[in-house]
């Protein structure tokens, strides 16, 4: 991950520009004093990132483009939303595990659990979702910028309420209905933003006059695209050029087949114009309605002084088992049996 991380910023930084070859695995192993695996693991994570491409008896070669903030892609081709028979189901999770980090919760807490929740959730939960972000992705928080609710679309209309109905918000087309849906209902207006095959068309972002973007970076509904490193850092331009704010549902990425998991925009974005929202209905059940977001710096007093009343939506039980469930390890050891699974199914699904 050491040797990721430097050659990543590497081609960011230009050092390996657009269409460079990158070392052979021989050599940059020998200069790193590390194995030949280990090079074509970072090389196998910088190609799953879209920062490279493996050519055939060539080589790897820069892929990431910073002028790509101004080319205009083809349009997404129209495809359904197909489900593999690696795709997440019931008999994945733990269900005996989770029954006993019930119970004990019940012992460990009694009737603790009957006391309402502070209005933003548990500290407990938001201790545990903090440590989990920092773990698995990049995320570097503090506890009293999450906020707790009853899934991404009782957040939504949060969001809303915090920026202003009068503002302009710009989602993916296609995209899950719901989140058009939501927005219309809460008052708002909207612009659909094309699509193509590694996120939001450019032409599309350099057009639209709004000061709010929702993206699913990882795997959009119904289309399946994935947005590209390029585009990732394309929305964080957009989004600094102006008073402007990136909404970043990071549905389902948790089972990613790739090696590490993906980059978050909100992790590359250093002025914290983003808004991370994510849920566990995927990663552990539908009927698990807890789902939260992490405030930017910029918006947590603002969060505070108008919506601060609310009272949370998920009850202290749900809150404690989730919270003990994160901290014994349990989830992410959930998480990291989908997605070795997943990776299996995709090798023998190749042969």
């Amino acid at each position: 991950m050491q040797l990721y991380y430097q050659l990543r910023d590497d081609i960011i930084n230009q050092t390996y520009k657009h269409g460079d070859r990158l070392p052979s695995k021989r050599i940059l192993a020998e200069e790193t004093g590390t194995s030949v695996i280990t090079v074509e693991h970072t090389y196998n994570i910088l190609c799953d990132e879209g920062y490279a491409e493996a050519r055939e008896r060539s080589g790897f070669f820069v892929t990431y483009k910073s002028e790509d903030f101004t080319t205009v892609h083809m349009p997404l081709k129209a495809k359904p939303y197909l489900k593999t028979n690696y795709e997440h189901n019931a008999d994945d999770f733990p269900f005996s595990i989770f029954a006993k980090t019930m119970r004990n919760v019940i012992s460990k807490y009694g009737e603790q659990i009957l006391v309402k929740s502070p209005n933003s959730g548990t500290d407990e939960l938001k201790h545990a979702i903090c440590s989990y972000l920092s773990r698995s992705k990049g995320i570097e928080t503090l506890p009293e910028r999450i906020v707790i609710g009853s899934g991404a679309e009782y957040l939504y209309s949060l969001i809303i309420q915090l920026l202003g109905r009068g503002m302009l918000y710009a989602i993916e087309n296609p995209s899950y209905e719901k989140i058009h849906s939501i927005y219309l209902a809460n008052g708002a207006k909207c612009d659909l933003l094309n699509l193509g095959n590694d996120g939001i068309i450019s032409s599309e972002l350099s057009r639209t006059k709004a000061q709010v973007l929702h993206i699913t970076p990882y795997r959009s509904f119904p289309s399946g695209v994935t947005a590209s490193a390029s585009k990732r850092r394309e929305y964080i331009n957009w989004a600094m050029n102006g008073k402007r704010f990136i909404i970043e549902d990071d549905f389902s990425s948790e089972f990613t087949v790739s090696t590490k998991h993906e980059d978050t925009v909100f992790s590359l974005d250093a002025r914290c114009n983003v808004i991370y929202v994510n849920t566990f209905t995927q990663t552990i059940a539908p009927s698990m309605r807890i789902g939260y977001m992490v405030l930017p710096e910029n918006l947590c007093q603002k969060f505070s002084e108008k919506l601060g009343f609310y009272s949370c939506t998920v009850p202290v039980f749900e809150q404690y088992v989730l919270a003990e469930f994160i901290n014994n390890g349990d989830f992410e050891r959930h998480i990291n049996r989908v997605r070795k699974k997943r990776r299996k199914q995709r090798k023998n699904d190749s042969l």
